[in-house]
């Protein structure tokens, strides 16, 4: 089921159709991520005992990091959550517990899993709701005798309306049917932002088992219709026990937690200042990474083997400020690059998904269609470079920026306007950036 047999150099192939450069994160990772097949075909004795190499990236804002941890796990279908570690606080102060990136990573794998079942049963939901809505539009008789004129007659249109319904003759006929309502209350929900995850979940379970479930006749079009019935039917024909227990299994095993902005929870020790609550998150965190228990909806789960990794900037502070036995978790450390203007060119051409693509579809929607001269690509790339070097470096997030900015009028004028063909050339970058540029303060401000 997994795709974890990649090799090394399958996954890094991978990775460079969305990422340009970071070819020493890229290693990493993939290194990390062939270690786990490679850990399921050693002997049981020694399986539990081999720990994964969670990894630690340092690098500026929009190089790359999330983006690198993120196409990992779509590449394997992986569960993955990504976290900021200063949206937790120490244990008692206000705050997210940290045991809840955990269970975050659990209904991510419930998710997946439960995605996958879904398909298998699909055929035979499709099936069940199709019988459902005949119901609705012709509901069945009261009286089941076979040999009666009326029961026959029923059967012969009902088989008519049927092969109609089949045709998509009745995706617009509206139908009426009890629909189960969310059985969580305003109760349920005022602990989530105080960081009382446990309780909010513990009371959540207790009262949405305990409860009736309430419904409510709701009417919609039969193509509405079919969306909730069908899921209802799929819920039906799922065993929720064993899909909660191979969420369970594949968080443990092939689950990715990506913690951000872990520089941002950092102690400068010869800073000063009050740095208690940074520690003190450090500390809660690390029995997580170092292994425990958790209790999630869907049962326990032990964290011994789930794969963190780590990244930030460290500008105001590095590793070594993170507490000793933290750090001691985190063995890989890997540097990533400052984007250059050459980089900057491949990002905008080169990857699946490169921003020009993107917008060449958007504006392919107005049917009109837009070029790029190579010289303004370079330009574009030369603009977000020199605004990152004199304002702020947020990478390749600067190209979003500036790409923003150079097309706002064209895409402003395009439903109404009667060209079919734009080219964007040199002269309308340096034009469009001319102003801005010189004027620092109005850089900050625009760009």
């Amino acid at each position: 089921m997994s795709k974890f047999s990649l090799t090394p150099k399958q996954i890094v192939k991978e990775l460079d159709k969305y990422i340009i450069g970071q070819d020493g994160a890229k290693k990493s990772v993939a290194i990390a991520l062939r270690n786990r097949w490679r850990r399921q075909q050693v002997t049981s004795d020694i399986r539990d005992e081999i720990m994964p190499n969670n990894i630690i990236m340092i690098g500026s804002t929009g190089v790359g990091k999330t983006e690198i941890a993120r196409r990992l796990s779509n590449l394997v279908q992986a569960p993955f959550v990504k976290v900021e570690a200063s949206k937790f606080t120490e244990v008692g102060y206000v705050g997210r517990d940290v045991d809840s990136m955990i269970r975050d990573l659990v209904d991510n794998s419930y998710n997946i899993v439960k995605s996958e079942h879904e398909i298998t049963v699909r055929e035979k939901a499709i099936e069940m709701t199709n019988e459902r809505i005949m119901d609705l539009l012709l509901p069945p008789l009261s009286n089941n005798d076979k040999e009666s004129e009326d029961y026959i007659r029923y059967q012969s249109t009902r088989e008519k309306m049927y092969n109609k319904l089949m045709a998509g003759d009745f995706e617009d006929r509206q139908v009426e049917f009890k629909v189960q309502e969310d059985a969580s209350s305003p109760m349920m929900q005022i602990f989530g932002p105080l960081g009382m995850d446990d309780l909010s979940m513990n009371l959540q379970d207790m009262l949405g088992n305990a409860m009736p479930k309430k419904k409510k006749i709701r009417r919609l079009s039969v193509a509405e219709a079919r969306i909730l019935i069908t899921a209802e039917e799929s819920d039906k024909l799922i065993d929720e026990e064993k899909v909660q227990h191979e969420a369970i299994y594949r968080a443990e095993q092939d689950g990715i937690v990506f913690v951000d902005e872990i520089d941002k929870i950092a102690v400068d020790r010869g800073g000063g200042g009050p740095d208690v609550s940074r520690e003190g998150v450090q500390r809660d965190i690390l029995p997580i990474i170092e292994g425990s228990t958790v209790k999630t909806k869907y049962g326990t789960l032990v964290t011994d083997h789930v794969l963190f990794i780590a990244a930030g900037a460290f500008h105001m502070s590095k590793p070594s400020d993170l507490i000793p036995e933290l750090q001691g978790r985190f063995p890989i450390r890997v540097e990533l690059d400052n984007l250059t203007e050459d980089d900057f060119i491949q990002i905008l051409t080169q990857p699946k998904s490169a921003l020009l693509k993107q917008y060449t579809a958007l504006v392919g929607a107005e049917n009109v269609k837009i070029t790029f001269n190579k010289d303004a690509i370079a330009e574009i790339a030369r603009v977000a470079f020199e605004v990152n070097e004199s304002v702020e470096n947020i990478g390749a997030r600067r190209l979003h920026t500036i790409m923003s900015r150079l097309l706002e009028e064209t895409l402003f004028d395009l439903p109404d306007g009667k060209q079919k063909q734009i080219k964007v050339t040199k002269s309308m970058v340096t034009k469009t950036f001319k102003d801005t540029m010189a004027d620092q303060d109005l850089s900050k401000y625009i760009l």
